[in-house]
């Protein structure tokens, strides 16, 4: 949570169990995409101008958090082995750790002055000890600003689900709040594959996670940087490039246009002219009988799109969209269930999952939050409390390795407007954030880490 140096203060810490405790003999096991992720953490912050909980007294806050706490049971359990040695949560109601935090500045002066990894310390980073039975892996940071602007910082590991899952557990709380009913409830039970066999040979995805197991990633100091674009200026850009791709999403350009810039900065390969982009994009929606939009747990899929130098031209923007386009719409089912497979082909003996491994590198990776706008909506700015809503929402993958990594997801002005946060190995984000053809498209940069 930061050095004595850090502007953040955690002044005081809770444990909140929920309103109507589990059947304590209750046990989720953790799905084998689950135990791939367990190499890494997530963590979401919430940024409102005044304090959504108007007086921020922690007893109605309590109250609204057991409450809705008692509809997901996981998150309160603890860790626990099963027979074969695989992880499974037992719901015992051990309860969520909550902090208390104070910020010397206020909310402004913290958008304009901190950098990425000074804003880790408004949530909580903590690697699981050795023997998880009494750890909470879920942990929830208020933190208040000078003049009552108020971040909310949540975090957990990423065996437990993806950012999704935890967005969206924060949407149930903003709703229970209100008194509302959870619009998209928590759905624990996870897919299960169809009547049929699905071949890792002939998949994308599985050679993808074969090599990974094969690489070694460096270790070097990275930051981060996060890019506003405006939903006017995405447009135009959209129609810039409409001849070359005319069903262009704004993710498929803003990935495709830091994919080339970081690429023109990394400078020419000696040893391979190949680049390559690692796709992480959510598999909810895109099964034949699709998850809940509420499913909690991973449901997560990545897939590689390698270009040689000639395609990656700087002058090419249009043809690498339409190519990251292709990629990403072409997905089909069956790369997710010959990914499960696979994951199942590397158990050990008696059944254990194989050890996890970085799946946010060693390549360049790049993540869609596209399915989080319904309709026109982004649903992380959805999050009212007393009529206010997030002004900016951060995402952060704890342990993503290598090359670097980009999110792009929705941002508070809502239509074609998006935020991209990524992460470089630190002199190629100074050298990003001068970046022209960036900064040609008049970004609002926020927390830079330089």
């Amino acid at each position: 949570m930061g050095d004595q140096k850090s502007r953040v203060n955690v002044h005081s810490a809770l444990t909140q169990v929920s309103s109507r405790p589990s059947a304590s003999a209750e046990t989720y096991p953790l799905t084998r995409l689950d135990h791939a992720m367990g190499h890494h953490t997530i963590h979401v912050i919430f940024y409102y101008e005044k304090s959504p909980f108007g007086s921020f007294d922690m007893d109605p806050i309590r109250v609204t958090l057991s409450e809705v706490l008692s509809s997901y049971p996981p998150v309160t359990g603890r860790l626990t082995r099963d027979d074969a040695g695989n992880w499974a949560v037992k719901c015992n109601d051990a309860g969520v750790r909550v902090l208390r935090a104070r910020v010397g500045i206020t909310l402004d002066e913290w958008l304009r002055s901190a950098d990425g990894n000074e804003e880790r310390d408004l949530t909580v980073w903590e690697d699981m000890p050795e023997i998880p039975n009494t750890w909470s892996p879920f942990r929830i940071q208020l933190n208040d600003f000078e003049g009552g602007g108020v971040a909310i910082g949540l975090s957990c590991t990423h065996m437990h689900g993806d950012l999704t899952s935890l967005i969206l557990l924060f949407k149930a709380f903003s709703e229970a709040h209100h008194g509302q009913a959870i619009t998209f409830p928590p759905f624990f039970k996870p897919p299960a594959p169809p009547d049929r066999k699905f071949s890792v040979n002939n998949s994308k995805s599985t050679s993808y996670l074969e090599a990974k197991l094969q690489k070694q990633t460096p270790s070097v100091k990275m930051s981060t940087a996060t890019f506003k674009f405006s939903d006017s200026v995405v447009k135009q850009c959209l129609s810039e490039i409409h001849d070359k791709c005319p069903d262009a999403s704004p993710f498929d350009l803003l990935a495709a246009l830091f994919w080339i810039r970081v690429v023109h900065l990394k400078g020419p390969k000696h040893d391979d002219h190949t680049h390559s982009l690692s796709l992480c994009v959510d598999f909810r929606r895109l099964l034949q009988e699709p998850l809940p939009y509420g499913y909690f747990g991973n449901a997560l899929n990545f897939s590689l799109l390698s270009l040689n130098e000639e395609e990656m031209d700087c002058s090419m923007l249009g043809r690498v969209a339409e190519l990251v386009h292709c990629h990403v719409s072409g997905l089909k089912e069956e790369e997710f269930w010959a990914t499960l497979h696979w994951l199942d082909l590397q158990k050990e003996e008696g059944g254990k999952y194989a050890p996890p491994f970085a799946m946010y590198g060693p390549e360049f990776t790049c993540v869609s939050m596209e399915h989080m706008i319904i309709g026109d909506q982004p649903v992380m700015y959805s999050m009212n409390f007393d009529s206010a809503k997030p002004v900016h929402v951060s995402c952060h993958v704890g342990n993503a390795e290598g090359e670097g990594l980009i999110l792009v997801m929705p941002s508070a002005e809502a239509g074609l407007a998006r935020t991209v946060m990524v992460t470089l190995p630190e002199e190629e984000t100074a050298k990003l954030c001068e970046d022209q053809s960036i900064l040609r498209l008049k970004p609002t940069m926020l927390l830079r880490s330089i």
